[in-house]
């Protein structure tokens, strides 16, 4: 969740890591720190709150030193405050943590036992202690933190840094990303590309159990036995990871406006265009006629894109699937049957509760698939097929653009999966990808209600809370409506089956309600019409999202009706998914929020 970075130059480290950091806020914070070697001996700078906070510190009280490393703190273990923001500094030791140590308590009752004296709340602490001791007990650095890895039980990236050593930083990681970038004549560390895309277009990632040593003239690699490892490295796109909002105010709006551009790009690594057909990547070794179930894990926004997916490979493929949330998953006894296959969905290819479900899965014998966004990801790595979405870089913590692509590449896989199981035939193959390669032509209509869901916005953001409702593929999408307003506009919403509204619900309607009806003129239209009556006969305030034949037959009553096209049903989820974070992004602004890095929120969750 948090964010790392480490540089070992030639210049002055702290504008080098607070301009790193700052790509890294995307991911989510609540406080900020660096650290650095002044003439061989440490020194650090902490801030809660935003990084302005920290950067207006390093004004009054500058570091110098040419070797550092920093760190945005997303609190787990103790309060956001400057006490236990990072790095920690225990006796010539610093370090910086991502992750969560497990047996913390259990570690942080030795060390007291043994005089140890704690600062902090966290859990990061301990790891301090523990390496400071090892160097106590007459240990060179790497020597220490190789042998206190191994204690450490959960997650973690970390990278150090030592008193006395100014040519020397350590990494290590265990489930939570961490990368090194290659300069000439400096070296870096980060959480992920973005962090290092300026500095370097040279990077390799560690592998669990890796131990980085980086020096200014080169980066080894070893496992905690202190034999070394070759790790690949690879050439990034700096232009790919270096982003900006453009014309817009916010990164959430850019990523909304993205999505035409972006589903195209998606659509297109898997359509043959002059045929109309599905084509997978050649390396694609998938026979969708051997299996007889799926599986679709996934946390969040990736989660409903899954809810929505179940629909279609039912529908066109007649594959049953099962459906978890990924932190779930693990911990009920899964009936797995051999060789079936398992897809995992996550924009970041980080998300460890993904992550861990996904290492069951494959232990299980099941066909690993992954849906991921960032091809470099240890989700990527870890699976026997990955088909990437190419949504780009996706900044805003409500997920949107990243959304959309989820849908367009489970789309194109369960159309496979039915041409492949005989269910669906040529035409009917053909029909459905027209109707794909109509998506991004619809989302740019849908686009074109931005002024008046702007208006819409002002009259709703008094709201304390708000429903979403919808069936069949219209309800997972009422639940990431519901998620889109609640994140960042902080108005509690929730989505519902519409047919649920009358078992509970509907207890909570009156004329201070909005209520957001999900209804294109599908198969299930006129029984979601009918619980639109339900709450129109209650005084609720309907906000009818369709298309022409449903506005033609059933505006009458609503409050404001946000009008779209005429489309086929599979394309529907990808195109009124674009006026519902419209809705959200709007209301957030008028309410005053940050709508990029809304409060509690990270953007990769890499910690249970």
């Amino acid at each position: 969740m948090c964010g790392i970075v480490g540089v070992v130059g030639q210049s002055p480290a702290s504008a080098i890591l607070l301009d790193a950091l700052r790509r890294l806020e995307y991911r989510g914070y609540d406080s900020a720190g660096i650290a650095t070697l002044e003439n061989g001996s440490l020194t650090r700078r902490r801030a809660v709150g935003k990084l302005a906070n920290l950067r207006n510190l390093l004004v009054s009280e500058p570091l110098s030193g040419r070797i550092g490393i920093g760190h945005t703190r997303w609190a787990t273990h103790g309060r956001p405050d400057e006490n236990n923001a990072h790095p920690h500094m225990v006796s010539g030791v610093a370090v910086v943590h991502n992750g969560i140590i497990e047996n913390h308590r259990e570690l942080r009752d030795e060390l007291k036992a043994a005089g140890a004296d704690f600062t902090t709340e966290t859990d990061s602490e301990v790891v301090a202690h523990l390496v400071s001791r090892e160097r106590k007990n007459g240990c060179e650095p790497i020597v220490a933190v190789r042998k206190v890895l191994p204690r450490l039980s959960g997650t973690f990236a970390l990278a150090f840094l030592f008193e006395g050593h100014e040519n020397l930083l350590i990494g290590a990681r265990k489930g939570s990303p961490l990368a090194v970038g290659y300069g000439r004549g400096e070296m870096f560390l980060g959480s992920d590309a973005i962090a290092l895309a300026p500095l370097t277009d040279i990077v390799a990632y560690l592998e669990d159990g890796d131990l980085a040593v980086v020096t200014r003239d080169q980066i080894e690699f070893l496992d905690v036995n202190g034999a070394p490892l070759r790790r690949a490295s690879s050439k990034i796109g700096r232009s790919a990871v270096i982003v900006h909002k453009g014309e817009h105010r916010h990164f959430m709006a850019k990523e909304i406006h993205e999505q035409p551009k972006v589903v195209e790009q998606t659509l297109t690594q898997y359509i043959d265009c002059r045929k109309a057909t599905i084509r997978l990547p050649k390396n694609v070794d998938l026979d969708f006629r051997k299996i007889d179930r799926v599986s679709i894990t996934a946390c969040g926004t990736a989660f409903y894109a899954g809810m929505i997916a179940r629909y279609w490979f039912e529908r066109y493929a007649g594959l049953p699937v099962e459906l978890d949330i990924a932190s779930e998953f693990r911990y009920r006894d899964v009936p797995f049957g051999a060789g079936n296959l398992a897809i995992f969905v996550s924009q970041s290819g980080e998300t460890a509760d993904t992550l861990a479900s996904l290492e069951f899965a494959a232990s299980h014998g099941q066909r690993v698939l992954s849906v991921v966004n960032v091809q470099t990801s240890t989700m990527a790595r870890a699976s026997q097929i990955v088909l990437p979405t190419l949504a780009g870089p996706e900044i805003g913590v409500a997920s949107t653009k990243a959304f959309t692509c989820q849908l367009a590449t489970l789309a194109c896989i369960a159309i496979a999966a039915g041409r492949d199981r005989g269910v669906l035939h040529a035409e009917d193959e053909r029909s459905l990808v027209r109707a794909l390669g109509d998506i991004p032509r619809h989302m740019m209509r849908a686009l074109e209600l931005e002024p008046k869901i702007r208006q819409l916005a002002r009259k709703i953001s008094p709201a304390r809370d708000a429903l979403f409702i919808g069936r069949g593929t219209n309800y997972p999408l009422a639940l990431e409506g519901a998620l889109k307003l609640k994140e960042i506009t902080y108005i509690h919403a929730e989505g519902y089956a519409a047919g649920e509204l009358k078992h509970g619900p509907i207890a909570l309607v009156d004329k201070d309600l909005p209520v957001i009806v999900i209804a294109p003129h599908d198969a299930t239209f006129e029984k979601t019409m009918s619980n639109m009556q339900e709450v129109i006969a209650r005084g609720g305030r309907i906000i009818l999202l369709t298309d022409q034949r449903g506005a033609g037959l059933a505006a009458d009553g609503a409050w404001s009706v946000l009008e779209l096209p005429d489309m086929p049903q599979i394309v529907t989820p990808l195109v009124f998914a674009v006026p519902l974070q419209l809705l959200a992004y709007h209301t957030a602004v008028v309410r005053g929020t940050d709508v990029d890095q809304p409060r509690n929120l990270a953007k990769s969750v890499t910690v249970e």
